[in-house]
């Protein structure tokens, strides 16, 4: 899905200050350096750090307050933003060469990885390496939710409203109203590139995003997300935080993570006071080694997903040591005695039981005549108080498509605020976009995709497509 994390480079070094982290690594005879600046808590070192992705996460204040560091990591300087797959930029492509299959999720956590590198070899007089956690919302969300799976030395993750390639399960997206698998895969390089055979076949994959929660367990992991906006995919992150807590359950630890929803402000990476307390408990529990984690289940009766829907599978209960192996009676029909089934204590995980209720269906424009030769553009709308996500269908007509345009007439009031999978020229009233150089090519009867989020309503726009 995310593609290579290569292991530690020949070389790492650099320097912790007070104030700023350098890192400089160099293998097979290529180098690089990047740096991240440090924010600390007003209290006596040395102290733990929190890694926070490009200033959108965790609040910082909280975070500081708690007792933690914080470093400001800027991803782009490891993985650039808006290049082409075959031509990708930033600190681990000089390493790794442009043309790496590895996405920039992963990218990200590789340079996280080196912070700790970094941390690891300064010998600890101010900032502590055995207690390290990560945070980012949105696109920073994923991030960070895939350097806390692919580093065992973060002790506690804490990814936001992470969307599609974050949390919410590949296969529940489709049915959600979710940012689709093929828009993610267009909209940045995040996944890596295998990624695109799966994106239309998500039941094909060996995996899915509870395993990544598992890989995470038995360390903390606090997700924080946002049940009113349907494009994040809140119902499959919760499906994944269910499943996923089974493998933390059978390891006995179920109270090592949280899932947090119950949230009123729709916001997307607002700073919530509901998030605060578990906030300040699992930076305490897992950074400085005192209290209790927060161990709960607060799912939005918003977007609570229905686990029997997808499990279809019983959790064993895991005990340190050899397995036992039943014992045999030689008879002419050898029958193995009962295996024992020991029972360790667990601890428990709180249960609330949310009134599930559906995300509502996407609205979506009924499908214009086919344009033979031409092309057709189709929305699909995700709307919620005071803004939208549209994501337009561009589908090719009898002779295919070298390259495309699609106007869009906004309802009054609206207004485009990000853009992916295109190019836009105006942000208010008509707005034309254009293909980003890697979609413009759609054979004859295929489609593309691209999308952007909206301030206002979305309710009622038009749109042609050329």
């Amino acid at each position: 899905m995310y593609g290579e994390k290569p292991g530690k480079p020949s070389s790492v070094s650099g320097s912790v200050t007070s104030s700023r982290i350098t890192v400089n690594v160099a293998h097979n005879g290529r180098s690089t350096s990047f740096s991240a600046n440090v924010s600390l808590p007003n209290r006596p070192g040395p102290h733990p750090a929190v890694v926070v992705y490009g200033g959108f996460g965790a609040d910082t204040a909280t975070i500081r307050d708690a007792g933690a560091a914080v470093i400001s990591f800027d991803p782009y300087v490891v993985g650039k933003e808006g290049t082409g797959r075959a031509n990708k930029q930033g600190a681990f492509y000089d390493i790794y060469g442009s043309n790496s299959s590895t996405g920039l999720l992963m990218a990200w956590a590789w340079g996280v990885s080196r912070i700790i590198d970094v941390i690891e070899a300064s010998g600890g007089s101010i900032l502590t390496a055995d207690a390290t956690g990560v945070t980012g919302c949105s696109r920073f969300g994923k991030g960070a939710f895939v350097a806390g799976v692919f580093d065992q030395r973060i002790a506690l993750t804490m990814p936001i409203e992470s969307g599609t390639a974050g949390l919410p399960i590949l296969r529940g997206v489709p049915g959600e109203g979710a940012q689709s698998l093929s828009s993610a895969y267009g909209e940045q390089p995040w996944f890596g590139d295998a990624f695109g055979s799966y994106t239309g076949n998500p039941d094909g994959l060996p995996v899915d995003m509870h395993q990544m929660v598992g890989l995470i367990a038995p360390r903390g992991l606090l997700v924080m997300d946002n049940p009113h906006i349907a494009n994040l995919g809140p119902r499959s992150a919760s499906v994944a935080a269910l499943a996923g807590a089974e493998v933390y359950k059978a390891l006995g630890a179920g109270s090592n993570i949280t899932y947090w929803s119950d949230v009123a402000d729709g916001t997307h990476c607002a700073n919530r006071a509901e998030w605060r307390a578990p906030l300040r408990q699992s930076i305490q529990a897992f950074l400085l080694g005192s209290g209790t984690p927060p161990g709960q289940m607060r799912i939005s009766s918003r977007a609570a997903g229905n686990l029997s829907q997808w499990v279809d599978w019983t959790t064993p209960t895991l005990v340190d040591g050899p397995v036992p192996t039943p014992s045999v009676t030689p008879t002419a029909s050898p029958a193995p005695s009962p295996a024992p089934s020991p029972t360790p204590s667990i601890t428990p995980t709180p249960s609330p039981t949310p009134s599930p209720s559906a995300t509502p269906t996407p609205t979506a424009t009924p499908p214009p005549p086919p344009n033979p030769g031409g092309c057709t553009a189709t929305v699909s709308l995700n709307q919620w108080n005071g803004g939208f996500v549209a994501t337009i269908k561009v589908t090719a007509g009898s002779s295919g498509l070298s390259g495309w345009t699609t106007t869009v007439t906004l309802p009054g009031g609206a207004g485009v605020s990000n853009a992916w999978n295109s190019v836009n020229s105006g942000t208010s009233g008509t707005v034309r976009f254009t293909n980003a150089p890697w979609n413009g090519t759609v054979g004859a009867g295929q489609s593309t995709e691209f999308g952007f989020q909206g301030t206002g309503s979305g309710e009622g726009m038009r749109t042609t497509c050329a």
